[in-house]
């Protein structure tokens, strides 16, 4: 095959669609190979769901993939932030956003997991994409490409290979790369609900004690619920009974939608902050999760991700355009300082959320109410909050404006 074959190893949002924006800028002749077992299980089974903000929608729809999930789509039409002890009978609201970046465009999108995996594998299929449902089992590099060892026994000749495995990358295991971070004491407590009245697009995000619980609208009278406990405290809510897992969800729901019923089972997801030491190694880019993972305090995890992909398409395709070797030192450079620094400061930001809401301190709850007060007060500011959530500030790359690469 080609030397200038592309592979992918991991077959969920970040690889799928750095894969179809790479067939999108660089067509058919260079071959683009998406690698994972997953691919094997269709339709997809994740019963989890994401808010995509207004930035990466841009990108599905520059890749010709929102149109297959629009209708599931539900848009975040405004956003409540409340500040309060678990026990307290009402949770004054410190600050409202409304949910458009532009006349018409919301700041946000929750589409369930498993629908917008299953639509980036038929466009994938559509594109002429390889989709191989094996692993990257090992590669070796060499200074003019890299050879790839699948799962299945066969050896791709490529220019460059693609860790889009996850929080647990393999690829970059073996590539040496470190991570630096720590294990948060929390757990993500992720359950779908039903409620009798329409949320009618609102999105919650009440901070407790114990961390923030979010409610994010789905379609129909449906939430999907983000809830952070310490861990021991997680696993004991888990294993309740579903009678005693209604009377804890009710505490912390309340009843403004009507009567709630949890209508999946409630699953509990180990909290943890880390960054790899470099995104980069030898032919070799690391892109979603492989390369960082974040608190949800402020949902922006997977949509990192698709930053990631969003730059590292570009400069995949500017330097084919340039002749350019497409896994050169050079070109993964480029990637690593657009997107590391981000990453970074991102990280900053959302461990500072955690440390200032997920606390007991009457100190910190009275200052923290006061910026939240502010923030409500000051449109300029609320405007820019509202722009950095939807992923519209920064450096941003071609395709998370819009634009075809």
């Amino acid at each position: 095959m080609s030397q200038s074959s592309i592979v992918i190893g991991g077959g969920a949002f970040a690889g799928l669609a750095l894969a179809l924006a790479l067939r999108q800028g660089l067509g058919s002749e260079i071959p683009v190979i998406v690698a994972d077992p997953a691919l094997a299980t269709r339709p997809s089974r994740d019963p989890r769901a994401t808010a995509i903000v207004a930035a990466c929608r841009r990108l599905f729809e520059a890749l010709d993939a929102w149109d297959d999930v629009k209708a599931e789509a539900q848009p975040i039409l405004d956003m409540v932030v409340t500040d309060s002890k678990l026990e307290d009978a009402t949770r004054p609201a410190f600050l409202n956003f409304a949910g458009d970046v532009a006349p018409g465009e919301p700041f946000a999108h929750m589409v369930e997991n498993r629908r917008l995996i299953d639509a980036l594998v038929v466009r994938a299929e559509a594109e002429g994409i390889d989709l191989r449902a094996t692993t990257v089992a090992s590669y070796d590099t060499s200074a003019g490409g890299i050879d790839v060892m699948l799962g299945d026994g066969s050896r791709i000749a490529a220019s460059l290979l693609v860790a889009a495995d996850g929080a647990k990358s393999k690829l970059r295991e073996r590539a040496g790369i470190a991570t630096h971070g720590w294990e948060y004491d929390q757990s993500g407590i992720v359950v779908t609900v039903g409620h009798e009245r329409d949320h009618e697009g609102r999105a919650e995000e009440h901070f407790l004690p114990a961390g923030p619980f979010a409610i994010l609208p789905l379609t129909g009278k449906r939430s999907s619920l983000v809830w952070t406990e310490r861990r021991a405290e997680a696993a004991r809510i888990i294993g309740l009974s579903e009678e005693e897992f209604h009377g804890e969800l009710e505490q912390r729901f309340g009843l403004h939608l009507g009567e709630v019923k949890a209508l999946d089972k409630p699953r509990a997801f180990p909290l943890s902050y880390f960054v790899a030491r470099s995104f980069v190694a030898e032919r070799l880019a690391l892109v979603g999760d492989s390369a960082h993972v974040i608190h949800p305090i402020a949902g922006q995890g997977l949509n990192m991700g698709l930053k990631d992909v969003a730059a590292l398409a570009e400069v995949v395709v500017d330097a084919a355009r340039l002749g350019m070797d497409l896994g050169g030192a050079d070109v993964l450079d480029r990637y690593q300082r657009w997107r590391r620094f981000d990453t970074m400061a991102m990280g900053v930001a959302t461990n500072s959320l955690n440390f200032l809401f997920s606390n007991k301190s009457t100190l910190l709850r009275s200052l923290r109410d006061i910026g939240l007060g502010i923030v409500d007060r000051t449109p300029p500011l609320k405007n820019l909050f509202i722009r950095q959530a939807a992923g519209l500030t920064g450096e941003i790359p071609k395709l998370l404006k819009g634009e075809a690469l």
